[in-house]
């Protein structure tokens, strides 16, 4: 015998949205054998009887997760729904005692996020976000080289694709930043292990452009420590195209390290082999550790009040584009901060929300 002792049960689940990125989900759940997909919901329910189908067995299915939940068993909600819809479906989870597992972005704004971290708070229950690049074991190497080339100067990642996906996207004011730019913000505090302290952007849409907004950006983050994180990109940039991870340069106090998004990073100084990365990547790493968390109790990377911050650069960003000003993340916290408060429905959640002497604070309380 080995004494690792018998298997525990797999969580069971709920996923919540069975569009493109729910079928995703869906697969990767199918894949994983510390997770039972236990029922599907769509607000379309031949969707939701879709991709029931698609796993080859039973699965119950419905129009209400927590409906579905309820009857089922499950434990937790996977919530692949869109953007609009995390803010509600979170939080009728997470204060029905279920713990979430939910899709980038952890909500539409950042006032809805932090409404989320108060909700995760006050019932207890674990929500973390899949931040799916953030398990890249490229990325978690890129983390290394850094951390032995010294204090980081500059940080810069360049994004140029050209992907035509109709739907929302295309409608967007600020497609690239609002949803793409987000995995490599979030990567960047990643391997900097840095937070954001102010933002200046620029974006505007090239002529040829499918996009009715801004599918161009260049976004220039003041990190805490000094050092400078520097992104630009294109959602409708032909030919020469970047990884999905884009290409990454760090220069820092001993050398500088390069990454071609796809490959191990190359450092032009000697460093230490970096430790192994996570065993698996994408959403199944995210699941893997979703699972081993509310298993074992442990505070998992993505934790929503660890999250935050990477929307929030995004709203930095934004608002940055918007208005031709550099801004303070403080101040969009704020901001985000005072509108939870006048729009939350919940007294707990908003007793929570403001029992929040500074946002910041609260965030990284939490997050640890």
């Amino acid at each position: 015998m080995n004494g690792s002792g018998p298997r525990p049960e797999p969580l069971a689940v709920v996923l919540a949205g069975a569009g493109n990125m729910g079928r995703a989900w869906c697969a990767a759940i199918e894949a994983e054998p510390d997770v039972e997909l236990a029922g599907i919901a769509d607000i379309h329910r031949p969707t939701a009887q879709a991709a029931a189908d698609s796993t080859g067995r039973a699965v119950a299915v419905g129009t209400d997760a927590l409906a579905l939940a309820t009857t089922t068993g499950a434990r937790a909600v996977v919530n692949a729904t869109v953007p609009r819809a995390h803010h509600p479906v979170t939080t009728a989870a997470l204060l029905a005692g279920l713990d979430v597992l939910g899709e980038k972005p952890v909500a539409e704004t950042v006032a809805q996020a932090l409404s989320l971290a108060a909700a995760a708070q006050v019932s207890g229950r674990l929500f973390m976000v899949s931040q799916s690049r953030r398990w890249n074991p490229q990325l978690f190497a890129l983390r290394a080289a850094a951390a032995e080339l010294g204090a980081p100067g500059t940080l810069t990642t360049g994004f140029f694709r050209d992907p035509h996906f109709g739907g929302f996207r295309e409608r967007m004011a600020h497609p690239l930043l609002v949803d793409m730019a987000i995995h490599a913000f979030d990567s960047a505090r990643f391997v900097l292990d840095a937070e954001p302290v102010s933002a200046y952007c620029e974006t505007h849409n090239p002529p040829w452009s499918w996009y009715a907004g801004d599918a161009a950006a260049t976004a220039v983050f003041a990190m805490d420590g000094g050092a400078r994180y520097t992104y630009t990109g294109s959602w409708c940039s032909p030919g020469a195209q970047t990884s999905w991870n884009g290409e990454w340069r760090l220069s820092a106090e001993r050398g500088s390290a390069r990454w071609d998004g796809e490959q191990d990073p190359v450092c032009d100084v000697p460093v230490p082999a970096a430790p192994a990365g996570p065993a698996r990547s994408g959403i199944a790493a995210a699941l893997h550790a979703f699972a081993d968390a509310v298993r074992t109790g442990t505070v998992p990377m993505g934790e929503v009040h660890e999250n935050v911050p990477s929307l929030a650069m995004v709203e930095a960003a934004v608002r940055s584009a918007r208005t031709g000003q550099r801004v303070l993340v403080d101040d969009v916290l704020a901001a985000a901060h005072a509108e939870a408060l006048r729009a939350e429905t919940h007294p707990d959640v908003r007793d929570a929300l403001a029992g929040w002497s500074s946002v910041r604070g609260a965030l990284a309380v939490r997050a640890s």
